[in-house]
């Protein structure tokens, strides 16, 4: 391949190589794209410290505080890990299916937001997040034939929902009149 085309072959692994600025725009896209999603969960999210703090929780649920921090976090390994993803492959069409799964995952990622804050829906969050739930073990499945380490960097994020999942089971059963 000539040195003007965006990527070359790795002779010794047969694998597309992209160049610097190419990788450097691919990471940086993949954490503008996870960050978007965050900002949308946010939006939904204006009024959730106070809306949280009105509903009975479980004596183990975490403050309010917590979560913006967690997340910041999850959506940085997200991102990366897309992007390593990517990257191994060369590109957005040579990965498709494992990219196109993560990007499912996002959206309903951020309805889950809007269906719990914004929406007042507990049960239909909980189905959200089940269903999150799945598309995230399929995801890093898919991530794990492609680039284990981008898989186990999706793995706090799998833990993370699957206590959001109980925290919001256990809220929406002891708020029926706030959750619908």
């Amino acid at each position: 391949m000539s040195a003007s085309i965006d990527y070359r072959r790795d002779s010794s692994w047969g694998l597309a190589t992209l160049s610097t600025k190419r990788q450097l725009l691919g990471l940086l896209g993949w954490l503008a794209l996870v960050f978007v999603v965050a900002a949308i969960g946010a939006v939904a999210s204006i009024n959730a410290a106070g809306f949280y703090a009105g509903l009975d929780r479980p004596s183990w649920s975490p403050p309010a505080s917590v979560f913006g921090p967690v997340w910041s976090v999850l959506y940085l390994l997200m991102g990366i890990a897309a992007w390593l993803v990517w990257r191994q492959r060369g590109g957005f069409r040579e990965a498709r299916g494992a990219l196109v799964l993560f990007i499912v995952q996002l959206v309903f990622n951020a309805l889950w937001s809007w269906l719990f804050f914004a929406w007042h829906q507990g049960g239909l969050a909980l189905a959200d997040i089940a269903v999150l739930w799945v598309l995230i073990v399929a995801t890093i499945v898919s991530f794990w034939r492609i680039k284990p380490i981008a898989a186990v960097l999706l793995i706090p994020y799998w833990l993370w929902v699957s206590f959001a999942a109980v925290l919001n089971y256990s809220v929406w059963r002891l708020n029926p009149e706030m959750l619908g």
